[in-house]
Order: structure tokens, then sequence, then C-alpha cells
């Protein structure tokens, strides 16, 4: 895995959804999140503006969930499941994207990913209203003897 390398193309699980991306930081800005819906869907997501996202096959596939504040949007491929991307709450200007969608990429490559505080969102406390780090996840790999 190349952290500095920010150009990708994705898909969903089952391929109905292609996409090519440019994450703004590449996956070195990779996180987590531990809001209700992140904490369950479990992904690691890495950054991308609102322009540098284009579906290039299947969008008829993609299928939007929105909850509580209706601010976020999360796509989904209604074929297999699989969480493509979302419109960020905390930044409408940005895309979170599944670093597992993307070409080459595992969620276990991360050793270490930092979480973000969801349950206590940053648009919703003060601007001195606490860390927006709530955890980092590890993932270590056993080695084969």
């Amino acid at each position: 895995m190349n952290s500095g390398q920010t150009q990708f193309r994705g898909s969903c699980h089952c391929g109905a959804v292609r996409f090519q991306v440019r994450l703004t930081g590449g996956l070195g800005a990779a996180r987590r999140c531990n809001c209700s819906y992140c904490s369950m869907r479990g992904a690691v997501a890495v950054t991308a503006a609102l322009g540098d996202l284009e579906i290039t096959s299947g969008e008829e596939w993609l299928t939007l969930y929105q909850f509580n504040t209706m601010q976020a949007k999360h796509y989904f491929c209604s074929k297999c499941g699989i969480y493509t991307h979302h419109q960020r709450r905390s930044n409408p200007d940005e895309y979170g994207v599944n670093a597992a969608c993307l070409d080459g990429v595992s969620p276990f490559d991360f050793p270490e990913v930092p979480v973000n505080e969801g349950r206590n969102h940053p648009c919703d406390r003060p601007a001195d209203g606490g860390s927006d780090i709530a955890g980092y996840l590890r993932y270590f790999p056993v080695t084969a003897p």
C-alpha cells in the first residue's frame, strides 16, 4: 500500500458500481467514526472533494440512506449492499470513501486508524467541546510460523 497515492479506481463488491477518485490526503488520512451508523458499518474512510469522485458505471445501482439530521448522504450498492461513499455532514464539500472499495486496498493495510468522535458530532457541540478523536483502532497481523 502506498499511503501517498491519490488516484484510485474502485468498485462495490459485485462490481455493479464503479468509480474513480482522487483522494485529498491520500490513504494517510484514513479514519473511522464511532457514530451509531458507522459503528455498525465498520468501514475505514478516506477523503475526496465532491468534484473528485466520478461514478464511471452503475450509478443506477446506488441507493441513498440518510438518518437523524438527514444531512449526510450515505451511498451503497443496491445489488450487493456495500457502502461505497458518503457526503459528509461535518464537511458537505467532501466525500468519505470506503477504502476497502479502492482497487488494491484493504482495511487491514492500515496498522492504526484514528476514530472520529461521531456520537457527539462536531456540528452539535461548541467549538471547544472536546477532542474530535475518540480513540484508535489497531491491527496487528499474526505472522505464520
